[in-house]
């Protein structure tokens, strides 16, 4: 992959970035793709808070002269991971569209999800007999996550929700804003997801 011989550049002996390197990977026909993913890999190793100063660098690089046209295409522009395709497989679990783009699928899997705004998908619970759960990494927008008979939780880049296997839970875009998570599926014995009822009208539009 391209982006191979770029992540050492990337995050450096002592974890510095600079916007040279991203600019001579740019230059060399690295992708925003292969970019991103190869930050979300050095993340686990230089820490979130290293990898987001990177993120925000690369967007820069990355977006530089960048049109945009409709408003998923802006939005686009404010993230550094892609949208991908509409979540065809699990829409009949969502009110509202949504989008999804694989990152990774070795190792760790993690998939980029996307929300229009309003979008949520239903309460659901990740069952397993040991360990399972799901890590979300809030990397755009604005978003909400809600454990059944809790207050709902704002998410917003960089914030990260751990969600324990067993517990019933929602997640999803703010009624003004897209929201992107990263979706990091935990690895545990007998693991199954129950999908449950829609999250209602009238519940969802007591969010701000």
């Amino acid at each position: 992959m391209h982006y191979n011989c770029c992540s050492f550049d990337v995050a450096g002996h002592n974890g510095y970035f600079q916007k040279h390197h991203l600019q001579n990977a740019k230059n060399n026909g690295v992708s925003k793709d292969e970019i991103a993913a190869a930050i979300t890999h050095t993340a686990f190793y230089a820490g979130w808070p290293k990898a987001w100063a990177t993120f925000n660098l690369a967007k820069e690089v990355w977006n530089e002269n960048a049109p945009a046209l409709s408003e998923k295409e802006k939005y686009a522009q404010t993230i550094m991971f892609p949208i991908g395709a509409p979540n065809a497989a699990y829409a009949k679990y969502f009110i509202g569209q949504s989008y999804i783009a694989s990152i990774s699928e070795k190792q760790i899997k993690i998939h980029n999800v996307t929300f229009e705004p309003k979008c949520r998908n239903n309460w659901h619970i990740h069952k397993a007999q040991k360990g399972g759960g799901q890590m979300l990494i809030a990397v755009g927008g604005r978003g909400y996550y809600q454990e059944w008979g809790k207050e709902p939780i704002e998410m917003k880049p960089g914030d990260v929700i751990n969600i324990p296997a067993n517990v019933k839970h929602w997640h999803g875009a703010a009624p003004d804003s897209w929201f992107s998570h990263l979706a990091i599926e935990i690895d545990g014995t007998e693991v199954t997801n129950e999908w449950l009822e829609p999250v209602g009208d009238e519940e969802y539009n007591k969010l701000k």
